[in-house]
């Protein structure tokens, strides 16, 4: 992969960060992921012993504050990393292992067997090549077509995602198509080779919801075509029910909770997913939303045991100890909170990161006028980010309009 990598032990574990492994093989397995990069006390690690696995033709929603880890998930899968990054831990593809591997071979895998639609398409496409040329690129390139079949199949993919005027839309440059039109546009050169996998990065963040309701069937309905499995990152908690079949919640880089959708929404077995649910809006509530209280740990100095235990409400004295780790509690679920198998109990009120003794809600627990939204935090090891927007209004009894 891009950067420093190395491949996993034989005698890695198989659990460590995600399922077991019984059953038949996945599409892709994916266990210990790690991303690091050196810093001036040793390395620091931003993505930490991330597991799962992917299915043909599922849906896996991840899903955390900005800054949790999840982009940088995506791009270790398939080794776009900053050189000096370091990528460990095992991702096979079908059972091939692809950490490790040159970026060669890496290439051929890229856009043929796994394709990216990213959140910002005027930043994804070249700004000095018209549209078409760039989806021939691809044709070309890992379907070995003629010039003349992959024109062919760019415009029938533009009419596929509903662009009509396909033909005029091949010459066009990305600066003359609307946000939609781009996003239609990178959905095509994503699917176009029919890969196994695509990985969605944030694909609606910036489109408004008439448009954001549309793209989102489209990908459903072309992933579902061509048995694309996929890997969908969003803030937006009703785009990951309506999308997905499970979901991962990461938090400081480690996965906290995975399972079904429905189940971990509707009963979250860890502080932190609990904490996301109860600061949505939500139109049916008496009270208003609360936000986490806090900031998501340095990635540089994180806290020991659960990495949520100074914002968390249900903390309770094994957090600042217990290791960090997946366990399961049945019924396809993982959890690495320590009341991940009992269920969690009443939430004790939190003020400026830590648990406070009263069990009963007070003014002081309340969040301040001015704190952000849990969803959209910046990332603490990059001053630079600017957070984005929370999620819609009601994310978990309000679907995107159809």
């Amino acid at each position: 992969m891009t950067g420093a990598t190395r491949r996993p032990s034989a005698g890695t574990p198989a659990a460590a960060g995600g399922p077991d492994g019984n059953g038949p093989q996945p599409l892709l397995s994916v266990r210990d992921l790690s991303v690091s990069y050196p810093g001036p006390d040793g390395p620091v690690t931003l993505v930490q012993d991330v597991g799962f696995d992917l299915a043909q033709g599922s849906a896996l929603g991840l899903v955390g504050e900005s800054g949790s880890g999840k982009t940088m998930t995506l791009r270790g899968l398939v080794g776009l990393v900053p050189p000096k990054m370091s990528v460990t831990g095992s991702v096979r593809l079908g059972g091939v292992e692809l950490v490790g591997r040159p970026e060669r071979f890496l290439g051929r895998v890229r856009g043929r067997r796994i394709a990216m639609v990213p959140q910002d398409p005027m930043a994804a496409l070249n700004p000095i090549r018209h549209v078409g040329s760039q989806l021939v690129e691809g044709c070309r390139l890992h379907l070995r077509l003629s010039r003349s079949a992959a024109h062919a199949r760019a415009v029938e993919y533009l009419q596929r995602v509903g662009l009509p005027d396909a033909e005029r839309v091949m010459g066009r440059y990305p600066h003359q198509l609307s946000g939609g039109m781009r996003q239609r546009v990178m959905i095509a050169m994503a699917l176009i080779t029919e890969p196994e996998i695509v990985l969605c990065d944030e694909p609606t963040t910036a489109l408004d919801v008439t448009i954001q309701a549309q793209i989102l069937r489209l990908l459903r309905q072309i992933c579902a075509d061509v048995g694309a499995a996929m890997v969908f990152v969003s803030h937006d908690l009703a785009v990951v029910r309506q999308v997905c079949q499970d979901v991962a919640v990461m938090y400081a880089g480690r996965i906290a909770e995975t399972g079904p959708v429905a189940a971990t929404f509707a009963d979250p077995r860890h502080g932190y997913t609990a904490s996301l649910l109860r600061s949505l809006p939500d139109v049916d509530a008496p009270s208003e939303p609360r936000a986490i209280p806090g900031e998501p740990p340095d990635p540089r100095r994180p806290p020991t045991g659960c990495r949520f235990h100074p914002r968390c409400p249900y903390r309770v004295d094994g957090c600042v100890t217990l290791p960090f780790e997946l366990a399961d509690i049945g019924a396809g679920r993982r959890s690495a909170c320590i009341h991940g198998a009992t269920g969690l109990p009443d939430p004790a009120p939190v003020t400026d990161g830590s648990v406070t003794e009263s069990a009963e809600p007070t003014e002081s627990a309340e969040p301040a006028e001015s704190a952000e939204p849990v969803v959209g935090r910046p990332d603490p090891a990059d001053p630079t980010q600017r957070g984005e927007p929370a999620g819609p209004v009601d994310p978990l009894a309000h679907e995107v309009s159809r």
